[in-house]
C-alpha cells in the first residue's frame, strides 16, 4: 500500500470534501481516503499495483477540482498556491465591492424617502424606469463575472448530483437574476409596474458577501496551519559543504548522506548527522524543548534546524530531506492535521444529505407561500433566502480547525499529536499505565549513597589514604577516598555500574589512579590493582566465592534494597571497606506529574521488569500504590489488555523500544522521546521534551479542543436549525419579521468566520504548570 497526500484547491463547503471522498472511495485499488476542508488536503491509502496515482488525480480533477500532489514534509507548493488564491479572491471581492455599492444605491435610495438621499432624476424609478432597470443590469453584470465560479461549480456538482455549496448560492442568484431579467422585460414592453420585481441589487450583494465571507475565511483558515510553517521556517535554506578540501555553499535540497557538512557559530545544522570535526554547544530546543544548550564532540549527534552556539564543527551527514527529525515531526503534525476525529462523522453525514434537503425546503417554501399569496416576488424572496442561509460551510469547518490548531498548539509545546482521533481518545482516559524505567525515573544508574560504617562496628576516618582502625587491622578511609578507589577500579568496566561509580567521581573532580591487573566476571564484579592495593567491587556473591566476610553488613545492604537501590560492596586487599549505592533515580518531575492526573481522577499504575521491592520503592518515591512489577517486556500489552478488560480506558506511557507492543495494545500509546524519536510508529502522541508533565498536558488540550468542537458544531447545527425556518417565514407566518437574501448572505458568512474565530482561539490557550 502506498500512503500519499494531495493537496486540493477548489472546495467551498462540506459537501465538496464528501463528494471527493465518494469518488476516490469508489475507484478499485484505494483502501481509504480522507479529505479535510481546513487544510485542504487529502490522505489516500492505495495499492499502487491496480491503480495509479494520475489516476486519483485525474478524478478529483474531473469533478472540477485542482490537485497538487505534496511531498512528505513538504507543502511549500501547497501554500504558495493559497496564498495565491487568498489575492485572487480579495481581488475578486474589491471588484464585486465597487460594483455592488452603487447598485445597492441605486436600488434603495429612491425608497428611502424620510432621508432625502440625493439621487440623479434620470434613474428615478417612476420616471425613467427602463432605464432604472438598465443601470441595476450594468452593475450586477461584473459581480456576475468575478463571480462565475459560483456557477460554474455549483451547476456541474447540481448536473452530477453532488451539490454544495455554490449550487445553493448558484440557484439562489440565478432565480433573482432571471426573475429581474423578466421584470425588465415587461417594463420595456410597457408593465410599469414590473420596476418593483427587481432583484438584481439581492443577486449583486449576495455574491459580493459571499465573496467577502470566501476571503476572510481563506486568510483564517491559512491562520489554522501557522504551526506548520513555523516548523518549516526553522531549517535553513543552504548548507556549506566540503568538497575537494574547499567549501561549497549549495541549497538544502542538494545534501547527500555522506557530505562532510561545516557549520559556524550562530549558524544552524541544516541536516542530521554525527559531528567528525570539532566542539561546540547546541541549541536543541526546538526538537527537545530543553533550553540549555547541550555540548557537542565528535561522535554526537546532531539534527537539523538546531543552532550552532559558539564552535566551529564539521559532521557527516546522515538523514537528509524528508529523513530528518524536523522532517518527520512536520509529517507528524500535516498527517495529524489532515485526520478526521470521530465526532466528525456526524457532522460529514449531515453535509452529505444536507445540501439536497435545503433544495427540498426552499422549493417546499416557495411552493407553500405562492399558493397562500399568489404573490410570485414573495415566494421567490423565500426561496432566495432559503437557499443562501442554508450553507454547510460551518458543518464542514467546525471539527478540522479546531483539530488543526488544538494539533498545532502541541506541536509548538513538545507534544506531537499523530491524529484527530489520538487526539478526541485522550480526554476519555481513565488509566494510564507509566513504565517505570527511563519512563518514571532517568533510564541510567546514579550513585546514590557511600557506607563506610557497618552495624556494630565503628570505622574511623583518617587523613592518611589507608588508616588502620581500633581493631588493628580493618582498612579505612574517608566516603571520598572509597569513591576514589572504587571509581578507579571501574574505569575500565563498561557496566553501567561502574560507568555510573566513575561519573560521579569525576563530577567531585576527584583523579583517578592508574589501574592494573584489571578483569571482569559477567554479573557479578571486577578485580583490579589500584595504587599497589587489591580493590574488590561486585555483589554478595561475588565476595562471598572471594572469602570476603559480609558480617555487619546484611542490613545495611537490605536497607538499601528495600529503597529501591542496588548496593555495590568495595573490599580493600581482602576486607570489606564500604558499600556504594546505585540506582536508577526517578526523574524530578514525575511525582509531581503523578499527582496532577491523580487530582483529574485518572488511576496510575506503574509496570516494570525490576523485583516488587525495588518496584514498590520507586512507586513508594512518586506516589503510586497500583504496581505491576516482574513484567517481561513481551507480557505488558498482556497487562494492557487486562485492564481494558475491566473496562477501562487506557493509555500505556514508555520509551517506545521495548513497551512498543503495550503502546500499540493500549487505547492511546504515549512515547517519551527526546524529538529523534518522532517516527515510533507504536505510539500515537509523542512527548519530545521527555517531560512527565507533557502527558498532563495533552490530555489537557485534549478536553479543550474537544470543548471548541462540540462549540462549533452546536453553533453551526443551532445556526442551520434557527435560520432555515426563518429564512422559510416561519416568524413571518404569525406576524414575525421575515429574512431579507442580503442579510441571509451576510449571516451565511458570518456562520463560518465565527466557527474559524472559536477554533483559533486555542492558539491563545495556556497551558498548565
Amino acid at each position: 500500500m502506498e500512503n500519499r497526500m494531495l493537496s486540493i484547491q477548489g472546495m467551498h463547503c462540506a459537501a465538496c470534501a464528501q463528494r471527493i471522498e465518494k469518488i476516490v472511495s469508489g475507484l478499485e485499488g484505494v483502501e481509504s481516503v480522507s479529505v479535510n476542508l481546513a487544510s485542504e488536503k487529502a490522505t489516500l491509502v492505495y495499492e499502487p499495483r491496480k491503480l495509479h496515482l494520475d489516476q486519483i488525480r485525474a478524478a478529483i480533477d474531473q469533478a472540477g477540482f485542482q490537485t497538487l500532489e505534496l511531498s512528505s514534509g513538504n507543502t511549500e507548493k501547497g501554500t504558495a498556491h493559497k496564498q495565491q488564491e487568498i489575492r485572487s479572491l480579495w481581488t475578486k471581492f474589491l471588484i464585486a465591492a465597487v460594483s455592488a455599492l452603487p447598485l445597492l444605491y441605486i436600488a434603495m435610495a429612491p425608497m428611502i424617502t424620510w432621508a432625502k438621499l440625493p439621487f440623479p432624476p434620470a434613474l428615478m424609478p417612476a420616471q425613467n424606469p427602463l432605464f432604472y432597470a438598465l443601470s441595476q443590469l450594468i452593475f450586477v453584470l461584473p459581480i456576475i463575472a468575478v463571480g462565475y465560479k459560483f456557477y460554474t461549480v455549483g451547476y456541474s456538482a447540481l448536473w452530477q448530483r453532488s451539490p454544495n455549496m455554490d449550487s445553493l448560492i448558484a440557484l439562489g442568484t440565478s432565480a433573482a437574476i432571471l426573475y429581474s431579467l423578466y421584470s425588465l422585460c415587461q417594463i420595456a414592453g410597457g408593465h410599469l409596474h414590473a420596476v418593483h420585481a427587481l432583484y438584481f441589487e439581492s443577486a449583486g450583494i449576495i455574491i459580493t458577501l459571499v465573496l467577502l465571507g470566501k476571503s476572510l475565511e481563506a486568510v483564517t483558515k491559512g491562520r489554522t496551519g501557522e504551526a506548520i510553517k513555523k516548523l518549516m521556517g526553522l531549517a535553513p535554506k543552504t548548507a556549506v559543504i566540503i568538497h575537494q578540501g574547499v567549501e561549497k555553499e549549495i541549497p538544502i535540497e542538494q545534501v547527500q548522506a555522506g557530505d562532510i557538512v561545516a557549520v559556524r557559530p550562530g549558524q544552524k545544522i541544516p541536516v542530521d548527522g554525527t559531528v567528525v570535526e570539532g566542539h561546540t554547544a547546541i541549541d536543541e530546543s526546538m526538537l527537545t524543548g530543553e533550553s540549555m544548550p547541550a555540548d557537542k564532540k565528535a561522535g554526537d549527534a546532531v539534527y537539523a534546524a538546531s543552532l550552532n552556539i559558539n564552535g566551529a564543527i564539521r559532521f557527516r551527514a546522515e538523514r537528509v530531506g524528508s529523513e530528518t527529525a524536523l522532517a518527520q515531526i512536520i509529517k507528524l503534525v500535516e498527517e495529524a492535521q489532515t485526520s478526521k476525529a470521530p465526532i466528525a462523522k456526524l457532522a460529514d453525514t449531515v453535509s452529505g444529505y444536507f445540501v439536497p434537503i435545503v433544495c427540498c425546503i426552499a422549493t417546499v417554501a416557495g411552493l407553500a407561500w405562492f399558493i397562500g399569496t399568489g404573490s410570485a416576488q414573495f415566494s421567490l424572496r423565500i426561496f432566495i433566502s432559503v437557499l443562501v442561509i442554508a450553507c454547510p460551510c460551518a458543518l464542514g469547518l467546525a471539527t478540522p480547525t479546531a483539530i488543526m490548531v488544538g494539533t498545532g498548539k502541541g506541536a509548538e509545546n513538545g507534544i506531537l499529536i499523530k491524529s484527530g482521533q489520538s487526539l478526541e481518545t485522550a480526554h476519555k482516559l481513565t488509566t494510564i499505565v507509566f513504565d517505570k524505567t527511563g519512563t518514571i525515573t532517568e533510564g541510567q544508574p546514579e550513585m546514590t549513597d557511600i557506607k563506610i560504617e557497618a552495624k556494630g562496628q565503628r570505622i574511623e576516618a583518617g587523613k592518611d589514604k589507608y588508616t588502620v582502625g581500633a581493631d588493628g587491622n580493618l582498612p579505612t578511609q574517608t566516603q571520598q577516598q572509597l569513591l576514589q578507589i572504587a571509581a578507579s577500579a571501574e574505569q575500565n568496566s563498561e557496566h553501567p555500574l561502574g560507568r555510573a561509580i566513575v561519573r560521579a567521581a569525576q563530577e567531585q573532580g576527584l583523579t583517578l589512579f592508574r589501574v592494573e591487573n584489571f578483569s571482569a566476571l559477567a554479573g557479578q564484579g571486577i578485580a583490579a590493582s589500584v595504587d599497589g592495593r587489591t580493590v574488590l567491587a561486585g555483589n554478595s556473591k561475588f565476595m562471598e566465592e572471594r572469602g570476603i566476610a559480609l558480617e555487619g553488613w546484611q542490613e545495611t545492604a537490605a536497607t538499601l534494597a528495600n529503597e529501591g537501590k542496588t548496593p555495590l560492596y568495595i573490599a580493600l586487599d581482602s576486607v570489606l571497606a564500604g558499600i556504594i549505592a546505585m540506582a536508577d533515580v526517578v526523574k524530578p518531575s514525575s511525582r509531581a506529574a503523578i499527582e496532577v492526573l491523580q487530582r483529574m481522577g485518572i488511576e496510575v499504575a506503574m509496570i516494570t521488569g525490576d523485583h516488587p521491592q525495588a518496584a514498590a520503592a520507586i512507586a513508594g518515591q512518586v506516589g503510586i500504590s497500583k504496581v505491576l512489577a516482574e513484567v517481561l517486556p513481551q507480557d505488558k500489552a498482556g497487562e494492557v489488555k487486562k485492564l481494558q478488560g475491566e473496562g477501562k480506558l487506557v493509555a500505556m506511557v514508555g520509551d517506545g523500544i521495548n513497551d512498543a507492543p503495550a503502546l500499540a495494545q493500549a487505547d492511546i500509546g504515549i512515547a517519551i522521546g527526546s524529538g529523534t524519536d518522532v517516527a515510533m510508529e507504536s505510539a500515537d502522541i509523542v512527548l519530545m521534551r521527555s517531560d512527565l508533565r507533557d502527558v498532563s498536558r495533552a490530555i489537557h488540550l485534549s478536553k479543550r479542543t474537544i470543548r471548541t468542537i462540540k462549540q462549533n458544531l452546536l453553533w453551526a447545527f443551532g445556526y442551520n436549525t434557527l435560520g432555515i425556518p426563518l429564512a422559510a417565514g416561519l416568524l413571518y407566518l404569525f406576524g414575525g419579521p421575515l429574512l431579507n437574501p442580503m442579510f441571509a448572505a451576510a449571516a451565511m458568512s458570518l456562520s463560518s468566520l465565527s466557527v474559524l474565530a472559536n477554533a483559533l482561539r486555542l492558539k491563545r490557550l495556556k497551558m498548565p504548570d
